[in-house]
């Protein structure tokens, strides 16, 4: 007998340090039969632990009526079609049958909430209700590994990337299945709030705190394990000595390899040479030195390895369409 689950908003603690009252961030989730239950609860779980910061609403076509998620779990949404009107952010999971045909009423609520200015985001086939809604013409998304090719042959004019975890194209989104999911909304979270908000909710979640969206989804083969718990280990100690000098032939002799071999083993392993990774790894502690520290931009710049404010500004610029001190202007945590 399947199990029940009714699921009711705001039923979470936040994490330990509230903000100030502020109006609540309204995320909803929409709920239909065949829906990936562990996509849609990852959803809930995320949003839900920032209750200081979000109200989460579970949303279908008929609230109330029980419906049949993918592995046989019976969840009753609290709230209609309604909700969309209403909604901030809206989260669209994914299902293992892609679905063909999506409702009329769904996509019209969707196209609805997007031309109101709602930020809506998918998580694996997700993506296929946006493309039917037309969200995602002209624009890039991704999806599944699995499913890009159908994607991108049933809806020519979205610009599929196979190769991504997540893709942020302002205002919707769209993310690779299971894990990525939890990538795309915690970066939700880490856009809203910031670094030290999205890293509380992801130490409540005992996951890694922030994975960019353009690493691999997919690693076609695995590293040995010997070479793979070196590597582990060398991502520890680089990320804890950015301000060094990283330079391959000195990573590969800490990994007891030769170039050659841990330039190949490093691309297996994550999907991107060495030097893609380092930059990736100092951008992102820059941005949490910029957000939740008075550093001068010269000092994040030369603590996170960048050498200078003007080659950080060049990374910023590349990845982030911004500039180091817009950037802290715009996510630099409020005073406590």
């Amino acid at each position: 007998m399947p199990h029940t689950v009714k699921i009711m908003p705001g039923s979470r603690s936040g994490p330990e340090k509230s903000l100030p009252p502020r109006r609540k961030h309204v995320v909803a989730v929409l709920a239909y039969d065949g829906v990936n239950a562990f996509e849609l609860g990852l959803a809930v779980e995320v949003f839900s632990m920032g209750a200081d910061w979000y109200r989460v609403v579970i949303c279908s076509e008929q609230p109330g009526r029980p419906l049949t998620a993918n592995n046989g779990l019976k969840i009753i949404a609290g709230a209609g079609m309604g909700t969309l009107a209403r909604a901030d952010t809206i989260i669209v999971p994914g299902s293992l049958e892609i679905v063909e045909s999506p409702p009329a009423t769904l996509l019209d609520a969707l196209r609805r909430a997007h031309r109101r200015g709602a930020r809506v985001a998918s998580i694996c086939a997700g993506a296929f209700i946006l493309a039917a809604a037309g969200l995602l013409d002209g624009r890039r998304a991704t999806a599944h590994w699995a499913h890009t090719e159908v994607l991108s042959s049933r809806y020519p004019r979205v610009q599929v990337d196979a190769n991504v975890l997540y893709v942020d194209d302002g205002n919707i989104m769209s993310s690779a299945g299971r894990a990525a999911g939890l990538d795309l909304c915690l970066h939700i979270v880490r856009r809203d709030h910031g670094a030290e908000v999205a890293n509380r909710v992801a130490r409540r979640l005992v996951i890694a705190p922030h994975r960019e969206g353009g690493q691999a989804q997919y690693i076609p083969q695995p590293v040995p394990k010997g070479e793979g718990d070196a590597l582990a280990s060398l991502f520890v100690w680089a990320q804890r000595h950015l301000d060094r000098d990283l330079t391959i032939a000195g990573l590969a002799a800490r990994a007891r390899m030769s170039r050659r071999t841990f330039i190949r083993r490093f691309q297996e392993a994550t999907g991107m040479s060495p030097g893609e990774w380092v930059v990736q790894a100092r951008v992102s502690k820059a941005r949490e030195l910029l957000e939740a520290t008075q550093i001068p931009i010269e000092g994040v710049a030369t603590e996170t390895g960048f050498g200078s404010a003007d080659a950080m500004r060049h990374h910023f610029r590349e990845r982030l369409g911004t500039s180091p001190a817009h950037y802290r202007a715009t996510f630099r945590a409020p005073a406590s």
